[in-house]
């Protein structure tokens, strides 16, 4: 278990200031034992939850080309046919996974290709379970290209909470299964657009764990 770099410096920060708090009530109300004992004991709760939410774990790397893996940790929402406007242009079936902010928020490439295409896109900050928040809220879209020649579009979206939206590819860059391409701070959701023939491997509310967990097993 590691701590993701998105997480180090507000940690940090977080950590200063709440040991610059204590000391200075410490020195102010060196006789308000009761208070004193909350506002350590605050401080220690509050920074072990950000902490945790930091939290990157070592996972073992999954290798099949026929799997499609979930991209995030959290609990699926929907699985429905849809309409892909933005760069596929054709039906998919959407598979999106929410992600609460106890989940790990790295977000792990569900297969091994190419990135084809990134686009962000600024926008609202409805709650991620909202329908329409795949395309009104604040997102990031990536579309990765299969072996087989096979597109995906993984969409990373920004929840009431989550206000920063982190990627690490570009268009042209190779991905690895498993291996990290983004990381989304403070609850959040990933949409998966998969081919219409593809065999579904979850259920909603099943839970998912990025790189994982199997989402989907391709047509061969």
């Amino acid at each position: 278990m590691t701590i993701h770099k998105e997480g180090r410096s507000l940690l940090f920060w977080l950590l200063f200031i709440l040991a610059a708090v204590n000391i200075l009530l410490h020195q102010v109300l060196p006789d308000r034992e009761l208070l004193l004992n909350l506002t350590m004991l605050g401080s220690i709760v509050g920074y072990l939850a950000v902490l945790q939410f930091f939290r990157n774990p070592a996972i073992p790397m999954p290798d099949d080309p026929a799997l499609i893996y979930a991209a995030a940790d959290g609990k699926v929402v929907t699985i429905e046919k849809t309409r892909e406007d933005e760069y596929l242009q054709e039906d998919r079936i959407q598979v999106s996974v929410f992600m609460s902010p106890i989940n790990v928020h790295v977000n792990r490439s569900p297969l091994t290709g190419l990135v084809k295409y990134v686009k962000y896109h600024p926008g609202k900050y409805l709650v991620a379970w909202h329908p329409k928040s795949s395309t009104e809220n604040e997102r990031t879209s990536l579309v990765l290209e299969h072996p087989s020649g096979l597109l995906l579009m993984v969409r990373q979206i920004a929840g009431a909470m989550a206000r920063r939206i982190k990627w690490y590819v570009n268009e042209g860059d190779p991905v690895v299964q498993g291996h990290e391409f983004g990381f989304i701070k403070f609850g959040s959701r990933v949409d998966l657009f998969l081919p219409l023939d593809a065999e579904i491997l979850v259920t909603v509310n099943q839970k998912t764990k990025a790189g994982i967990t199997p989402i989907a097993r391709l047509k061969s």
